[in-house]
């Protein structure tokens, strides 16, 4: 079973915040204490952190619930629960997480870039926060919030140098092997490669650079064609390109080998044809000679040697181009406005949705029966205008309306 996975869906969910506590000071000699209620703690907010230490996302695919901790609730004698701990979720660098209509919520390229997934809930107020001067007895506090929950798709693209890019069983596999500490699956049949390997290529004078293994692409591998598009995905990062002619071919000419991977990544992606590209010719110790004669490009051989320090040179060369071409590179900037106010929703039913926080808190009390708790809920909702915004909207006497978890009939003034 394979190791490396590249596309995931994730679920994740903040933490509740923890309910505020309905209390009252009770001491010797304090016959009619005031309300000491604590405020319940906020919920853990869960983030996605890019970690280099992490090479894919296999650990989410059979395990893909991600959830913070809730706050506590609050106590007496003031006590304040404490807020829940947020929750890091380590993913490799150069990952994209969409939303499920596809939108880019966020993009990891670095270690330590961080996406808010999902924000925790917000604490209750415990009932010394509805202290007033009408009100001197509260008997009445908030329940937390709910955690925010979603799923969410992770995509990897890996982040590398040079992508080696060319058919099934060109050498790509012995080339990185050779040159880097990497050690792929190597064997004479295609596709032995089936996900992508990335080897740390290190020169004489301390310049280094990062090389990717790229599964071979077929014709039509653009279109999706075999995994072409989970294989593409991985070039999409890479600086430079080089394109492995397979000379010891007896399908395919160096010309038309050239032509169709160059085809399939521009229409794949043709920004991929403006990368530094180096085409060289692999397998030249049992290369036809007809195609021999015919490339006029580097040649090399991984298992003799030949010519190898100039092919890596060539590579470290495009590499050091495409670093000073680069401009300096912009942090992924996540606006999340939090909505003000709220909306109504007319149902089909006849029935009114009021969907808003400032007005989704005004009905989220501990016991909404209380006389005390419901004069409070009335007080805030016509503050926030909800009442006239309902009479604009077409509700009349006996109109069922719906806040939160909160149902009732709507009367107007």
């Amino acid at each position: 079973m394979s190791g490396f996975v590249d596309e995931v869906q994730l679920n994740v969910r903040g933490g509740d915040g923890g309910a505020g506590s309905v209390s009252f000071r009770r001491e010797a000699h304090v016959p009619k204490g005031g309300p000491d209620g604590g405020d319940g703690g906020k919920g853990g907010d869960v983030w996605l952190v890019a970690d280099r230490n992490v090479a894919s996302l296999l650990a989410f695919r059979d395990h893909p619930h991600r959830k913070a901790t809730s706050g506590v609730h609050g106590q007496g004698k003031k006590k304040h629960g404490h807020g829940g701990d947020d929750l890091e979720v380590h993913v490799p660098e150069g990952t994209t997480v969409y939303d499920f209509s596809g939108e880019i919520l966020a993009d990891l390229v670095k270690a330590g870039d961080r996406y808010l997934a999902a924000a925790g809930g917000r604490g209750g107020r415990g009932n010394t926060r509805f202290l007033s001067n009408k009100r001197r007895a509260p008997t009445f506090a908030e329940q937390g919030e709910e955690g925010e929950e979603r799923w969410l798709r992770l995509e990897l693209r890996l982040l590398a140098d040079v992508a080696l890019v060319g058919f099934p069983n060109v050498g790509k596999s012995t080339l990185i092997s050779v040159i880097s500490a990497a050690k792929p699956k190597i064997a004479d049949y295609p596709f032995t490669t089936l996900e992508p390997n990335l080897g740390v290529v290190r020169l004489d004078d301390g310049a280094e650079f990062v090389v990717a293994d790229i599964p071979g692409l077929i014709e039509g591998a653009s279109e999706g064609r075999g995994l072409g598009h989970q294989f593409l995905r991985h070039i999409e990062r890479a600086r430079a390109l080089v394109v492995l002619i397979d000379l010891a071919s007896t399908e395919h000419t160096p010309a038309e080998q050239e032509q169709v991977l160059l085809q399939e990544l521009g229409q794949y992606r043709a920004e991929l044809l403006t990368r530094p590209r180096i085409v060289v010719g692999s397998r030249a110790d049992i290369a036809d000679p007809d195609h021999l004669a015919e490339f006029s490009g580097l040649t090399f051989s991984a298992v003799t040697g030949e010519n190898l320090p100039q092919v890596v040179g060539a590579m470290a060369a495009a590499v050091r181009e495409a670093r000073e071409a680069e401009p300096e590179p912009e942090p992924f900037v996540v606006h999340r406005p939090t909505s003000v106010g709220f909306t109504i929703e007319r149902l089909d039913s006849g029935a009114f949705v009021v969907q808003g926080r400032a007005a989704e808190r005004a009905v989220a009390l501990s016991d909404i029966t209380n006389f005390e708790a419901l004069a409070y809920v009335q007080e805030r909702l016509k503050k926030l205008g909800v009442d006239k915004a309902l009479a604009k909207a077409g509700a009349v006497e006996g109109s069922p309306v719906h806040i939160g978890k909160f149902s009732f009939e709507f009367i107007p003034d």
